[in-house]
């Protein structure tokens, strides 16, 4: 037999009764019956239930043992696989019909006292969980997420290699590039004042690999970002899905995307539908429908916007202001509780309040706060333009353009979970098109990129010489699912003089150009296909697929939210040696 095992903890079936077995595995769990001791032995692949019987041969000794062993102690066991009474089957777990009766245990591995329970979730604050991480993952829970996440990035290589991919590695030491966000920096030791940057995507790699004429690339890429975190974003490094493909126009990238998402969810969300073919929605009529530029598709709720309504209305809080409306409707019979919490949503983000009213059983009148202040033809205005019936809520949310999206965008989602209008088992995906190219900074004015600045401009150099900046669009596009962005994408720029003209209206010299990007420049004047791709995030879609809130509970070993490895205790000091050996002196802030 073997040293260690001859079956796993979760292998073992009826079928096997009678057999002499060894197993290995961790003290799950242990429980002492009137005598009878049972232990719960759990590994990679399932847990098992052993049992000492009292009047067993060497029963005693084995019973002290087990019974003074600390939870999470690594064992072996030798012993026989016998039956369960039919009132004591498990149904809950695969080995439910057998258990093992304990002959020998050896002790492979000691454990301490442990920090908190493996064998329930229980509520241990996230930085302890991090410190201990490798406690952590043996909890049911955190294993089946990175199972998943396993499982996910092998079916994406089988997928993309099946539709004609190949995989290819980009280097990570490279040169900083402007991808919207901190590099890390790694100093140079033999070209001294210098830095490698960590990339942020492999941009500018992959799409040299499409000039180069591999046609179709993919990765599963790690990306570097010094970013703050987020529920969906954690800091440091993130996995990405990192494809591009030359001789494409936009439909032709959404095509592989869209078969490639629709496969992966449908195996993996757990028989949640997807919806199929993705709604293409462009990005200002996103930003006026939904407040947002990653829409929430799980409501068919849509937002309105009703500032020509109130411009000269009686209701002067709103007059002069960007207005958007939010219709609700059938809540004739909804409390007053339920427009009260609604309010008191929208100022937990920041709004003043919430005004509204509701539209009376004759489908002509409004009730409600406001609704004293409203003209005749301001009602009737209002319910043409809302189309809105009986017992509809409408919700209102007045200021910035900007700020009155983000509130209400939110409003929307919330009003639709309370008042029963939200799908919840599904995945509603959607690709936002059409971003403005160049956006203004709000503190300097200047015009900047909004996007990707690799992006081709749609209408070309004529767009970018005779229209206002801010008018002219670009071949950009993000997937959304379920209101989480996966992903940016975009038909690329291949033509040096539409390159430098995109940078020039950014504000960037020609020299700084060359500077900045001469190994791309260079190469587009050696004969460049049209390509483009995108990079959907990797932990994005299996926290999706998951159904977890945080996108740190699919990553094995992630950073916390300030950036720090708790368990590896990372970032750290480095000697005055090693500094000098790099060239580097410190300074720190007072």
């Amino acid at each position: 037999m073997h040293r260690y095992r001859s079956h796993t903890c979760g292998e073992l079936r009826s079928a096997d009764i009678g057999k002499d077995v060894r197993l290995s595995g961790w003290l799950h769990n242990r429980r002492n019956l009137g005598g009878i001791l049972f232990v719960d032995l759990r590994d990679h692949y399932g847990i098992v239930q052993l049992v000492v019987h009292p009047e067993s041969p060497g029963a005693q000794e084995v019973n002290e043992r087990l019974g003074s062993l600390s939870k999470e102690t690594v064992l072996r066991v030798d012993g026989r696989v016998v039956g369960r009474g039919a009132e004591n089957v498990n149904p809950e777990l695969p080995t439910g019909e057998i258990e093992v009766e304990v002959g020998e245990i050896e002790v492979l591995g000691a454990a301490d006292q442990i920090p908190f329970t493996i064998n329930t979730e229980d509520g241990v604050n996230e930085e302890r969980r991090l410190e201990y991480r490798f406690l952590d993952l043996r909890r049911e829970r955190m294993h089946r997420n990175i199972m998943l996440r396993a499982a996910v990035i092998s079916a994406i290589r089988q997928k993309m290699t099946g539709l004609g991919f190949t995989e290819l590695a980009t280097p990570i030491l490279s040169a900083t590039s402007p991808e919207g966000a901190r590099d890390f920096l790694v100093p140079s030791r033999l070209h001294p004042g210098t830095f490698y940057a960590l990339p942020q995507a492999p941009q500018q790699f992959k799409q040299l690999l499409m000039i180069a004429g591999f046609d179709r690339y993919f990765q599963i890429a790690p990306c570097f970002r010094d970013e703050d975190a987020r529920a969906d974003r954690s800091p440091g490094e993130f996995y990405q899905l990192d494809v591009e493909m030359s001789f494409v126009e936009q439909e032709d990238v959404f095509g592989v995307i869209e078969k490639v998402m629709t496969e992966l969810f449908e195996e993996f969300g757990g028989g949640r539908h997807v919806t199929s073919p993705f709604p293409r929605i462009p990005f200002r009529e996103a930003m006026l429908k939904y407040g947002s530029d990653k829409p929430d598709l799980r409501t068919t709720l849509e937002l309105v916007d009703v500032s020509d309504v109130f411009a000269d209305s009686g209701f002067k809080a709103f007059a002069g202001r960007h207005v958007r409306a939010l219709a609700v409707p059938d809540t004739a019979g909804r409390p007053r509780k339920f427009f009260d919490q609604l309010g008191e949503f929208a100022v937990g983000l920041g709004a003043k309040g919430l005004a509204w009213v509701r539209v009376g059983e004759d489908g002509r009148t409004l009730t409600g706060p406001i609704a004293k202040f409203l003209t005749e033809e301001d009602v009737t205005a209002l319910l043409g333009r809302l189309g809105a019936e009986a017992g509809t809520a409408v919700f209102f949310g007045a200021g910035e353009f900007d700020e009155v999206s983000r509130i209400m965008g939110a409003v929307r989602v919330e009003a639709a979970r309370r008042a029963g209008r939200f799908e919840e088992n599904v995945f509603r995906f959607c690709w936002i098109v059409d971003f403005p190219m160049f956006e203004r900074n709000e503190d300097t004015g200047a015009i900047e990129f909004s996007h990707n600045p690799f992006s081709m401009p749609q209408g070309g150099l004529e767009a970018l010489e005779k229209k206002d900046p801010l008018d002219v669009l670009a071949w950009q596009y993000d997937i959304v699912c379920n209101g989480v962005e996966l992903s940016s994408g975009a038909i690329r720029n291949h033509e040096p003089d539409i390159m430098y003209r995109a940078f020039e209206i950014a504000g960037y010299t020609r020299e700084e150009v060359e500077r900045e990007f001469g190994g791309m420049l260079r190469a587009f004047h050696y004969g460049a296909p049209p390509h483009g791709g995108i990079a959907p995030g990797v932990d994005r879609m299996v926290m999706l697929l998951a159904d977890e809130p945080n996108i740190r509970e699919t990553i094995a070993f992630p950073l916390n939210g300030n950036a720090q490895d708790l368990l590896m205790g990372a970032p750290s000091e480095v000697s005055e040696a090693r500094l000098r050996e790099l060239h580097l002196s410190l300074r720190k802030p007072s």
